[in-house]
């Protein structure tokens, strides 16, 4: 015959069939979700297991942390694994199974193993860098060169982290008084939203990749459990593959994350961060003061190697004048041993030079005298040869009138008297009229 119950009922009996068949206590590994804290101190949560290569839940069940339990299983989870007690982690905790006829089925919490949750960090660390290390990405950051002069600096930090502002100080305030530029990138450093708030400053950093040399990332203080906020593998993909030396500053020397693992660099603290950057620019000024103390040194010996080379120069020119001096000293001796005699040879030439001219221009003369003389005589016989007289004694005769030679005869008129000279006298005549005839 059957039997019908109501619900309490058969709530009832499940839940005393729970409790005489798993009256013990059972560790348990499963994945924390939609954790939330009661104002009353209480801790509710899910319990769930997902297949094991996807992502499709196999699992469920309530869970709760009573207050007095939570109090104290809080932060010993925290202080040994360095994670946030949150949803999306993996855990091993010690429960008692419970059925309520109103609430259901639940997981009372009552321990916790921390180790647990601390392998499955290393594994998923480990996952992550096997993962980049396939893709060929893991060194890419660190293979960067780093710049020799870093002074052109993006921040990736909080606007209001205390740490900011001791890296700035630090750069400011340098004791060699190095110049740096520092430029904010602002992002979240903890909590839910880490990961998508430093992507987003490092894209605004690649779009101005000609404006930096170096990318420091740093983290003022905080808890240690929230380091697991750099344990993501886009994040550490972005900084393995970004194309400036990513410098990283976000923890303590003990605590590790995977964006350490594939930063360029990895500091200690802000502080420490400004320190590697004074402490490369102290490197080159080191480097640039040892190669100005060579040069120095360099360019004395030089000057002292030219200022003996110099010396030695002058000497030889010195002894070069005073060799030059003494031959022409000796050759001025020479000539003026020879000056006398060469000016008396050179007078005695003079002086048989102007006998020998003198001697000359007397015979020349006497010659130009003796072919004029002869000249004139020739002149003399034909002026004589050519005179009047000399034509008059051959029987020429000559007419005159008024005492000039008269040579046309039609130049005389009826009544002109002239005179007709002889070799031996003359004879005066009257020209007729009518028939020109003389009288």
């Amino acid at each position: 015959m059957d039997t019908t119950l109501t619900l309490l009922d058969l709530n009832s009996l499940v839940r005393g069939c729970l409790e005489q068949g798993m009256p013990g206590e059972y560790w348990v590994q499963a994945e924390l979700s939609d954790m939330h804290t009661h104002s009353n101190g209480h801790c509710y949560l899910e319990f769930v297991q997902k297949e094991e290569y996807g992502n499709r839940l196999v699992a469920r069940a309530r869970g709760i942390i009573w207050a007095n339990v939570f109090r104290m299983l809080r932060p010993y989870f925290e202080e040994s694994t360095g994670q946030l007690f949150a949803s999306g982690i993996k855990v091993q905790v010690l429960v008692s199974v419970s059925f309520h006829e109103l609430y259901g089925y639940s997981l009372t919490v009552l321990d916790i193993d921390p180790t647990y949750t601390l392998g499955d960090m290393a594994r998923r660390r480990r996952d992550i860098l096997n993962q980049l290390q396939q893709e060929g990405v893991l060194t890419l950051n660190k293979e960067l060169a780093m710049p020799r002069l870093p002074q052109r600096i993006a921040v990736v930090s909080s606007a209001t982290a205390a740490g900011y502002g001791d890296f700035c100080h630090q750069l400011q305030h340098n004791d060699r008084g190095f110049y740096f530029h520092t430029e904010l990138f602002p992002a979240l450093m903890q909590g839910e939203r880490v990961e998508e708030s430093i992507l987003a400053a490092l894209d605004a950093i690649n779009d101005r990749l000609q404006e930096f040399d170096v990318v420091v990332m740093i983290r003022g203080g905080g808890a240690t459990s929230d380091l697991s906020c750099f344990d993501t593998y886009l994040l550490a993909a972005a900084c393995a593959q970004f194309p400036l030396p990513v410098i990283v500053g976000i923890g303590h020397e003990r605590d590790e994350t995977v964006l350490d693992t594939v930063a360029h660099t990895r500091v200690k603290t802000p502080t420490a961060a400004a320190a590697y950057l004074i402490g490369l620019l102290e490197q080159e000024a080191q480097q640039i003061e040892a190669l100005a103390h060579c040069l120095e040194a360099g360019v004395r010996h030089r000057l002292a190697m030219e200022q003996v080379r110099q010396e030695r120069l002058v000497s030889r020119l010195h002894e070069r004048v005073r060799s030059r001096l003494r031959q022409e000293q000796y050759l001025l001796q020479q000539a003026q041993a020879r000056i006398p005699a060469a000016a008396y040879r050179r007078l005695s030439d003079g002086r048989l030079t102007l006998l020998t001219l003198r001697k000359d221009l007397a015979q020349s003369l006497k010659n130009r005298f003796a072919a004029q003389r002869h000249r004139i005589d020739l002149l003399r016989q034909r002026l004589a040869d050519a005179s009047p007289e000399r034509l008059l004694a051959r029987g020429y005769s000559i007419t005159l009138k008024e005492g000039r030679a008269v040579k046309d005869a039609s130049t005389l008129q009826p009544g002109d008297v002239i005179v007709t000279r002889l070799y031996r006298g003359e004879v005066r005549s009257t020209l007729l009229p009518q028939e020109n005839k003389l009288v």
